[in-house]
């Protein structure tokens, strides 16, 4: 009798964790959380915590990797980006939708700007603006930044004779870290 009842017992605490097997999500950051993945959209994963009907959103560069509970499936999500010094300003990202930074951390606002006359062209000081703002980030160890503004000025002068023009961009954003 108690060896049925014992045996009863085991096999409804099997059948109850085969059916409670949640998600892992590893974050950058080094936290894992058990949790329930609800939708991996383009920019973020929507998930639940166990036993909560709430949906949290997290952004996808946040996420290293979601293990699925019923498959048992990895999913690289991102990988981590290091910037240690302001050499490594290309490995920094551009963001232009907030959606990009949900769940990083917000740290200080950074600028990008040519000066007046430089004699590029629009796309030229565009560039010139960009890598001037990713290497800000990269200097204070940020790897991402999210622009909040951008700027483009014209000017056309006249220098003697000859035609002077000039473009001048100016972004500012702010800096993310995992």
């Amino acid at each position: 009798m108690k060896t049925k009842l014992l045996l009863s017992l085991s096999l409804l605490f099997v059948s109850c964790l085969s059916f409670a097997q949640n998600d892992k999500l590893f974050l950058h950051n080094g936290k894992k959380l058990e949790v329930t993945i609800i939708r991996n959209e383009q920019y973020t994963i929507i998930y639940k915590y166990v036993n909560e009907d709430a949906e949290q959103t997290v952004s996808r560069t946040a996420v290293y990797k979601i293990i699925y509970g019923k498959s048992g499936r990895e999913e690289e999500i991102s990988k981590k980006i290091i910037v240690s010094s302001e050499t490594d300003w290309e490995k920094v990202q551009i963001f232009y939708d907030k959606a990009q930074t949900t769940g990083l951390t917000e740290g200080l606002e950074v600028k990008g700007k040519t000066a007046f006359i430089n004699y590029n062209t629009g796309a030229g000081a565009d560039r010139k603006a960009e890598e001037k703002i990713k290497k800000a980030a990269a200097a204070l160890g940020f790897p991402f930044v999210l622009i909040t503004s951008e700027k483009e000025s014209n000017y056309a002068g006249t220098y003697g004779n000859m035609g002077l023009g000039s473009k001048q961009s100016l972004k500012k954003g702010f800096a993310f870290n995992y």
